[in-house]
């Protein structure tokens, strides 16, 4: 039999031309099937295939026992060499997964910024806000009576302050301000190292530029969005602004507690002193206050305020800012009281005018100076006589409260005090409370009877009365018969008054008053002759001005000019008011009865060292107010006492007001040369007393002169009143 072998099938032998050679490492031998023992043989096909379990494996060479070239397994089927574990791979292979989990929490991060940062408005309208107007208001001499505005205080530049004021605040705040870049990387790992070992949160990492872009653009809320959006704003802070720049922003806008911010503000409510002129030792106070302004602020507990204050001082030695030897000169000693200044009266006055503010020139949107008609010596003098008379008489007398307002003849206000203690009551009584003012009223019931006709002289009969089922009574329970109606007047008898009132008619009496600048609202009802509706004394002070002025009426006025800081007039106050509201003649009776008041009646202990003076004295129900408004010819001082839960009293009029109201219009008329009353001309001896005047004679009827009101008798009087007949 021949065999004819083909060349693919020699060794060596190369493929047929057109053919797809086979592997050699397939063409070997078939495997049999299950069972069956493998046989040398051809394939009917010509190819017989082995299994690569059956494959020639490589020597420790590298080399196949067939000779040639080592065969490499199918890839599924390699094994791999195991390498041993060594610190160093162990080492690498954590590199590798810090890197990568690096590399997923910078995109978890940046998707978190890109959140909250995508909240925030268009980058391109960022703006730092305006910071709110402040209202510097001054005395009449200059004196800086305060600052009011939704700051508290005007904004200072940096270079105005002492070199170690901001220094405190960089020292204790952020001690790396002039390194970072708006956020302190190092500062935040140290806060996160301390945390985790004291096993939570132990400090903040907020940077001053970081607190800055939070006051002025987010809210206090501790948010993950706002942390985010406020590390967002402050990278564009500074990139927009200066370091110097971001740190006055920062001065000037930050809360000290007691709602002042700035630092301005705080320096002239903590310490009476412009920040420009704060040592070294108040500096360090108020940069500590700032981790806790409403326990820390200058007025909080003394203990905490020096250990706070010598941890400021001693941040400042070790930056370098001052040596270790100033800051013990400056650290309080222990059990050492914080010297702050104490609020007084002329803060009532500030509030005053801050709500003044919006009808003179509406929204302020720019600083500006507000001068005042309040002369400082008389308004801490009205404060002092105020505060003695609670503090001397206020338990026996059962009164706590009291209120002044002084102004000249013209309504300019000179001295107001609304209460006895700022710090403790913010409410001024002397300008928004409304109390009864008792027989004070009576001037006017009387001005509308001497309009109508009567006269000083005029007789009325102090007697029992019933007036439509009213029947008032007088003070000490008595009557006295026939009087005139000045010794009426000056003795304060209700039932004259009444009578009075009820004949010139209710509504007259409400026009009068209203007329001479009596704002409250009046209704015209029989009880009004005796003052029982409410109202300020402020208006009550400024009614009785037209009596000493000649019968001009007045507007109580505090403003004389406001004006921008570099000295642009925004107003200037102008003469004004309702003009004449009293006839000479009429001024002239009504002083001569308001004058023996304070000679023969109620308000006989008013002294006033030879100056002819005229007022009247008020007691409420129940003693709940006592009233005293006097005047010379040179001023009008309106004093109120009592409580605000309007709790009866042991006052009255004519004690404890006349003589705070004494005490104060003494200090006010030193070095003034004496002048009369209008319409008492001449009534005044050489030696400085008021001599009685010529007195016409009572009940003479007399008929009138051309251009003269008629002469009211007690018979005109009875009949208004009851009915002729």
């Amino acid at each position: 039999m021949d065999f004819e072998i083909s060349p693919d099938d020699r060794v060596g032998g190369a493929p047929r031309k057109g053919g797809r050679p086979t592997p050699a490492a397939k063409r070997v031998v078939k495997k049999p099937a299950r069972g069956r023992k493998a046989e040398p043989g051809f394939a009917e096909s010509g190819e017989v295939y082995l299994d690569d379990d059956d494959l020639p494996t490589p020597t420790r060479r590298g080399r196949s026992s067939r000779g040639g070239k080592p065969e490499k397994a199918p890839r599924g089927r390699r094994r791999r060499e195991k390498k041993p574990l060594t610190f160093g791979r162990v080492v690498l292979k954590l590199i590798g997964w810090l890197f990568i989990l690096g590399i997923w929490g910078a995109i978890a991060v940046g998707g978190v910024v890109g959140y909250y940062a995508f909240q925030l408005p268009p980058a391109d309208t960022w703006k730092v806000p305006d910071r709110p107007a402040n209202i510097r208001i001054l005395a009449a001499d200059g004196q800086l009576i305060s600052n009011r505005g939704k700051s508290g205080g005007e904004a200072v530049s940096l270079h105005e302050l002492p070199y170690y004021v901001p220094a405190a605040f960089v020292a204790i705040e952020d001690r790396r301000f002039y390194e970072h870049f708006g956020l302190d990387v190092i500062g935040l790992a140290s806060v996160a190292l301390e945390s985790v070992r004291a096993g939570g949160v132990t400090r903040g990492a907020s940077t001053i530029t970081q607190q800055v872009a939070k006051n002025l653009f987010l809210t206090p809320d501790q948010t993950l969005g706002r942390k985010v959006q406020e590390a967002v704003l402050a990278l564009w802070l500074e990139r927009n602004y200066t370091k110097a720049e971001i740190l006055e922003l920062y001065l000037n806008r930050v809360n000290f507690g007691h709602e002042k911010y700035g630092i301005e503000a705080a320096a002239q409510f903590y310490f009476g002193k412009s920040a420009r002129n704060l040592s070294l030792s108040e500096a360090a106070i108020l940069a500590g206050s700032l981790q806790a302004p409403s326990r820390l602020n200058p007025k909080g507990k003394p203990e905490l305020v020096q250990a706070r204050q010598q941890l400021v001082l001693k941040a400042m030695a070790r930056e370098g800012y001052i040596s270790d030897a100033e800051a013990k000169a400056a650290t309080i000693d222990q059990g050492e009281t914080v010297r702050t200044r104490v609020v007084g009266s002329e803060s009532y006055v500030a509030d005053w005018v801050e709500t003044l503010m919006t009808a003179y020139l509406g929204d302020l949107k720019d600083d500006v100076i507000v001068r005042t008609t309040i002369n400082w010596d008389l308004q801490k003098q009205a404060e002092f006589v105020l505060r003695e008379a609670v503090a001397q008489h206020g338990k026996d007398m059962g009164f706590g409260q009291g209120a002044m307002v002084a102004m000249d003849v013209d309504g300019s206000v000179r001295a107001l005090v609304g209460g006895i203690d700022y710090t403790q009551s913010q409410f001024n009584r002397a300008v928004t409370s409304r109390r009864q003012p008792g027989s004070t009223f009576k001037a006017f019931v009387y001005l509308a009877g001497m309009e109508k006709g009567y006269t000083p002289d005029t007789v009325a009969d102090d007697a029992p009365i019933d007036i439509n089922g009213w029947q008032p009574a007088n003070a000490d329970g008595n009557f006295n018969g026939p009087m005139t109606l000045r010794e009426a007047l000056a003795k304060s008898r209700n039932t004259i008054a009444a009578v009075l009132a009820n004949d010139v008619g209710p509504e007259k009496v409400v026009e009068a008053a209203m007329r001479l600048g009596i704002s409250s609202p009046l209704q015209p009802v029989p009880s009004i002759a005796l003052g029982t509706q409410e109202v300020s004394l402020l208006e009550m002070t400024a009614a009785y001005a037209p009596f000493a002025n000649g019968g001009i009426g007045v507007i109580a006025n505090v403003i004389t000019r406001i004006e921008t800081p570099d000295g642009k007039a925004l107003y200037d106050a102008v003469p004004a008011g309702p003009g004449r509201v009293i006839q000479p003649n009429i001024v002239a009776e009504m002083n001569d009865m308001l004058h023996a008041a304070v000679e023969i009646g109620t308000g006989k202990r008013a002294q006033l060292n030879g100056w002819p003076m005229a007022g009247k004295t008020g007691t409420s129900q129940k003693a709940r107010d006592a009233w005293f408004i006097g005047y010379t010819s040179r001023m009008v001082t309106g004093v109120w006492l009592g409580n605000d839960d309007d709790v009866g009293t042991k006052l009255s009029g004519g004690n404890i007001p006349v003589e705070v109201w004494s005490q104060f219009m003494a200090k006010a008329h030193e070095g003034i040369p004496v002048a009369d009353l209008p319409g008492l001309v001449g009534a005044m001896s050489t030696d400085g007393t008021l001599q009685p005047m010529e007195q016409p004679v009572v009940n003479a009827p007399t008929e009138p002169q051309q251009g003269e009101r008629p002469k009211r008798t007690l018979t005109d009087l009875l009949e208004g009143i009851f009915g002729g007949g």
